[in-house]
């Protein structure tokens, strides 16, 4: 029996709470070994980004190839993508490489308010990274960004966004209710079938969303990649990101909107609270 192995190709969090950090931490909580290719440095914390340093995409080509030249990676969750050049170089290593299991996570704006994604970079991501990506993963902002319209306000919006975001090439759509009001949070999924499911937790009143995103869509690369259904694996990762939220306020780090807590299940809540 092979050993589930999880890529993160995606931009690394200072702070530690989202972007690369995050996803290795969710991938071995979920006792998924994790590789990561780093597409771009911030320099970050609870409060907001404050720089941006994209990685040059040869060196982004090298780490792909390095990466699946000799492990067998058994799913990719693609993060933030700064740059057109960028979302075209990992689409290029990933269709040479024959990459399965393809969570793609649009990152466009941190919890704290700042922009990671070119406006010139959306339509890129539509073109190159749709058809490879067997999961997106937009909250409602994304989504609207995505499609060029106003964010979904109501359960018929939502559904009709799911929609149009299939129509542009997605294969399965996750849009994630986070944004949204009400004492739950409520993510459609919208499979290529045409059937939906809806994930329903309740919601948590803490600050403490930093990585959130990052964090459901590792948690559903480490499922696949442990060879659950998609569908499985989104309900699993839903539980867990719900729980690490919950959790959030027994680890308090930094002085804006802080992190989940991506060990919940086994470090002592006592000991750091």
């Amino acid at each position: 029996m092979s050993f589930p192995i999880a890529l993160t190709i995606a931009g690394s969090d200072s702070s530690g709470g989202a972007g690369i950090q995050a996803d290795l931490k969710t991938f071995a909580a979920h006792q998924v070994y994790g590789a990561s290719v780093i597409v771009a440095l911030t320099a970050q914390n609870t409060t907001g980004v404050t720089a941006i340093h994209a990685v040059p995409a040869e060196f982004v080509t090298a780490q792909i190839d390095a990466v699946f030249s000799d492990l067998d990676v058994a799913a990719v969750k693609i993060g933030m993508l700064a740059t057109t050049e960028l979302i075209e170089t990992v689409a290029a290593g990933l269709v040479r490489h024959k990459a399965r299991n393809i969570v793609l996570d649009p990152v466009m704006v941190a919890a704290s308010g700042a922009k990671l994604l070119r406006d010139d970079a959306i339509d890129a991501i539509r073109r190159h990274l749709f058809p490879l990506a067997t999961l997106i993963t937009p909250n409602l902002p994304e989504a609207a960004a995505l499609l060029g319209s106003a964010p979904a306000m109501t359960e018929a919006e939502i559904d009709e966004q799911a929609d149009s975001l299939l129509a542009l090439g997605a294969s399965n759509a996750l849009i994630k209710g986070g944004h949204g009001a009400g004492e739950t949070s409520t993510d459609l999924l919208l499979l290529a079938g045409g059937v939906r499911q809806r994930f329903t937790a309740p919601r948590h009143p803490t600050r403490n969303t930093h990585g959130t995103g990052c964090t459901l869509s590792s948690a559903i690369t480490a499922n696949l990649a442990k060879g659950l259904a998609l569908p499985e694996a989104i309900g699993h990762a839903k539980t867990y990101i719900s729980a690490a939220i919950a959790a959030s306020d027994t680890v308090p780090v930094g002085r804006g909107h802080g992190p989940v807590h991506h060990f919940h299940h086994w470090w002592d809540k006592a000991s750091v609270a």
